[in-house]
């Protein structure tokens, strides 16, 4: 048993023996790098390392929570004695109880060791030959706004007076920058990114080409016409429109009425060719982990299939409203927090289209590479949206002239049955929580420009 395994179950006796009926201890030990270079130098280079300890007590129907950095025997029962005199003074909840124990399956390759083998100088390279590739790639790529390399590790270990009992390690890292192209009296800016567990697994040679090629290609860009048309999302736009989808497919914003899919379990709510699955334990996934915030085991969970809603999201509290049981489907911001209702990967379905099979069904449209102002300009319990985009006209099947300052608009359900075909190369994306998708066509959308 590692050293945080040991912290979560003293955790949890001294919280029962504070007076709690049950206790659970999550354990976390994060460490984490940033480094930002602009102009060929290291701007910035942060590093950080949090370990600390949350403790749920429940009294009966009652819970309490607190949480400390001190895992020191006597820091460890103040904090579990803070808890359960938590629970004490709680308002009583008949959903309030602990999880209950099942199987983990470990699940292999979370950590990278390349993470703690790089060192801050090798790593700050990386960054600079992502700034440096992309302002080498062509004489219009006046600058870049910020080239960034960030990495986490993290241990997480959890136990409780139910027998939940796991621990796992995994990491992260990613690079990205916003590239600056002038032309034709104007600035345009162009995102090129990168994911992998560690720094070996970044490619900074493409990341700097795709900033520089996304900002390159929207020189000259003008306004479109409004009207209703076929529009490509990019893997970038789809995956905040997924992400979007997800947070309505929580149990918490269905039960609260605050979701566009509330009370559609089994209805026809997208096209055949949408498919969509929450899968935690995707080899490939950044937020795949053996089991969720509370010690659930994480799985694959279908949500929407053959055009139908078959699943939502469910924690421990939200499935006992519902008379049922979670998805793993708890999330925790660090050992601070307490565990919510969150996705972990989104994963939409690939089909069998390639990039150019889209476009030529596509036929006279727009190809939509980013969007602005995604979340304040959606309404959550509606799923009405209306935000700034740019991107490429489509015409004879083809990408042709740059195109920004308009807005697409609709209804995110509806959206989702006006889904045509789907692509059959996918990409994770970072936007809008930890997404796998294709670009996907939409059959018609509302384009409002010039």
């Amino acid at each position: 048993m590692t050293e945080l395994s040991a912290v979560a179950h003293r955790a949890v006796e001294a919280a029962t023996g504070a007076g709690a009926s049950d206790a659970e201890a999550y354990v976390s030990r994060e460490s984490g790098r940033e480094v930002r270079v602009h102009g060929g130098e290291v701007e910035s280079l942060t590093a950080a390392v949090q370990t600390g300890v949350g403790i749920r007590a429940w009294s009966g129907h009652r819970v309490g929570y607190a949480y400390g950095t001190d895992l020191s025997d006597p820091g460890v029962a103040a904090i579990a004695a803070s808890a359960a005199e938590a629970a004490e003074v709680a308002d009583e909840d008949q959903f309030v109880a602990p999880p209950q124990p099942a199987e983990i399956e470990a699940l292999a390759g979370l950590s990278d060791p390349s993470i703690a083998e790089w060192e801050a100088a090798r790593v700050a390279d990386l960054a600079l030959s992502v700034e440096r590739t992309a302002l080498a790639s062509d004489p219009r790529l006046v600058g870049v706004e910020q080239a960034v390399y960030a990495d986490a590790a993290e241990q997480v270990a959890i136990a409780s007076s139910t027998s939940v009992a796991g621990e796992y390690e995994t990491s992260s890292c990613y690079a990205y920058l916003q590239a600056l192209a002038e032309g034709e009296g104007a600035r345009e800016t162009g995102l090129g990114f990168g994911l992998a567990r560690g720094p070996r697994g970044l490619d900074p040679e493409a990341i700097g080409r795709e900033g520089a090629e996304r900002a390159l290609e929207m020189i000259g860009a003008g306004k479109p016409a409004s009207r209703s048309c076929p529009v490509v999302l990019d893997p970038t736009v789809a995956a905040s429109f997924v992400g979007l989808i997800g947070g309505g497919l929580s149990a918490k914003a269905v039960q609260r009425g605050r979701s566009p899919l509330a009370g559609r379990l089994e209805e026809e709510v997208a096209s055949g060719a949408f498919a969509l699955h929450d899968d935690g334990r995707d080899p490939d996934g950044p937020a795949s982990a053996p089991f969720d915030g509370e010690g659930v085991p994480r799985r694959r969970t279908a949500l929407i299939e053959g055009g139908r809603l078959r699943s939502y999201l469910f924690d421990s509290y939200t499935a006992n409203r519902e008379g049922g049981t979670s998805t793993g489907s708890a999330s925790r911001q660090s050992y601070r927090s307490l565990p919510a209702v969150s996705t972990s990967n989104l994963v939409v379905a690939p089909g069998s289209h390639s990039f150019e099979e889209l476009l030529a069904q596509a036929g006279e449209g727009v190809f939509v590479n980013d969007v602005a102002g995604l979340h304040s300009g959606v309404n959550p319990v509606t799923g009405v949206f209306s935000v700034g985009a740019s991107g490429r006209l489509i015409r004879d099947g083809q990408l042709a002239e740059p195109v920004r300052e308009f807005t697409i608009a609709g209804e995110l359900v509806a959206m989702l049955g006006a889904v045509s075909a789907a692509g059959a190369e996918s990409r994770w994306v970072p936007f809008g929580g930890s997404v796998s998708t294709p670009p996907l066509l939409i059959a018609e959308m509302a384009i409002s420009g010039s």
